[in-house]
């Protein structure tokens, strides 16, 4: 039994009980966290990254928590791990540097003209064919966006990230138009946390004359909910617009099959579930269709096809497709992270990490709903709602956690405890099991000292 028996077929619940039930143990014992982790094929990628100590994390509270243990690190939604090679190649490029001076350019295990060259076939096991920079998403939709009279408006999700919100907002402005007219916001259902696929869909087939390009979250970052891109991009094509996505929280976290889903762009940032590092390299994939028909507004030396780039004839040859994008070569302090991570993702497949994952958070979702529901006998008891999608297939590894007790106590409280994870106002707690590096006993700890958090935060204040 282990993490490919969990589906949405086949709820977490039910092999969690199993387990208890072989080990004639309670289902919340930490008996079931150690055998989960026994019959993990992929528990040994944890060794491949540094996982901080409590006593390095600043909130800890040494009084509270084991400061020589390793941190419970549920903050991979923010930023990921750091592998353990990043360091190495970091201090390599460095001393090719030193040692070589310019000729770093062009000689190496990673010649610094063509770093990318480094990563993007192992990228493309996670997401397809794609280019890296520091900022993609405002030269992919200034390409895109194309408004008309008629066809002007940009749909996305009311709670966008704010660089998505911005982005559009700046390339409505950018083009003459009034946000306020052509930016189509999506909100939820009076009382509800999370958009049903089917209203979207139905503003799409209502609004989508007008609409010139739709760009939604792969994964919302506040809510956790998995959006269902194939279903969104097949409506939004069939009334004439462009679909894009932004992929920052899905990308690493769940399978993408961009390419196969007929995405026409979508862009991402690789510090979180990717694991690059603080400001890493950002990606973006534009489909293979529109490789001669899609070209970018602003142009850069490193779209120019290589073969010709040194002639300095300032007459463009651009490369197709996404290629053409690049505007220079990639800084290789940034490439070497990203190149670190992407070798342990190598190690499996997207396919093995997310039937970890379905299981690693639906034992979390388990264990708070065991604990922390509402109980209507005793409504003075702290509860813990989750405001996630409870259909696995509608989520990635995050659940995003409200609280009957003030929730930045509760956030403190976990923080001098030994646990990253973080806060967003206005009212949630987002913790992230990640299968790369996150075991099941991280879970069942995170529980126990969630529960001692929640009753610190319940003190009346001097008790």
């Amino acid at each position: 039994m282990g993490p490919k028996e969990c589906s949405a077929m086949d709820p977490c619940a039910a092999v969690v009980e199993r387990a208890a039930r072989l080990l004639s143990c309670s289902p919340a014992a930490p008996e079931v966290a150690r055998f989960l982790d026994e019959r993990d094929e992929l528990r040994h990628l944890r060794t491949q990254f540094l996982v901080p100590k409590v006593n390095e994390l600043p909130p800890s509270d040494l009084s509270l928590a084991e400061g020589a243990e390793e941190c419970i690190y549920f903050a991979g939604n923010s930023l990921g791990l750091q592998p353990k090679m990043a360091g190495k190649y970091i201090q390599e490029e460095l001393d090719k540097w030193a040692k070589t001076g310019v000729h770093g350019h062009t000689v190496g295990s990673r010649p610094w003209a063509w770093a990318e060259n480094t990563i993007e076939g192992l990228m493309a096991d996670i997401v397809g064919k794609g280019i890296f920079s520091k900022s993609v998403w405002y030269p992919a939709l200034l390409s895109f966006y194309k408004p008309t009279a008629k066809r002007h408006k940009i749909l996305l999700e009311d709670k966008a990230f704010p660089s998505d919100h911005y982005a559009v907002e700046s390339q409505i402005c950018l083009r003459g138009f009034d946000p306020e007219q052509s930016m189509l916001l999506m909100k939820p259902r009076k009382g509800e946390h999370t958009l049903r696929t089917e209203d979207i869909l139905d503003a799409i087939e209502k609004e989508g004359d007008s609409i010139a390009v739709i760009v939604f979250s792969g994964v919302q970052y506040y809510t956790g909910q998995l959006f269902n891109m194939a279903a969104i991009t097949r409506a939004g094509q069939a009334k004439g617009c462009y679909v894009g996505f932004d992929c920052a929280h899905a990308v690493g976290n769940v399978e993408l099959y961009l390419h196969d889903w007929g995405v026409d762009f979508a862009c991402w940032c690789s510090y979180k579930y990717v694991n690059s590092g603080a400001g890493g390299l950002a990606g973006a994939y534009i489909h293979e269709k529109h490789a001669h028909t899609v070209t970018p507004a602003l142009r850069g030396w490193w779209g120019h096809n290589l073969k010709t780039r040194f002639k300095m004839d300032n007459t463009m040859d651009l490369l197709p497709g996404i290629s053409g994008f690049r505007l220079s070569n990639q800084p290789i302090l940034l490439v070497c992270p990203l190149q670190a991570s992407l070798e342990i993702f190598s190690q499996t497949s997207m396919k093995s990490l997310r039937k970890k994952s379905i299981l690693l958070t639906g034992y979390l979702e388990y264990l708070i709903k065991h604990f922390y529901s509402k109980d209507e006998s005793n409504l003075s008891k702290p509860y813990v709602q989750i405001i996630t999608p409870s259909n696995p297939e509608e989520r990635g590894c995050q659940l995003s956690l409200s609280f009957s007790v003030p929730i930045l106590a509760v956030f403190k409280e976990l923080e001098k405890r030994g646990v990253a994870c973080d806060m967003r106002e206005p009212n949630v707690l987002r913790v992230a099991p990640v299968p790369l590096y996150n075991s099941f006993s991280d879970v069942h700890q995170f529980i126990n000292l969630l529960g001692s958090a929640i009753l610190a935060s319940s003190k009346p204040q001097g008790s």
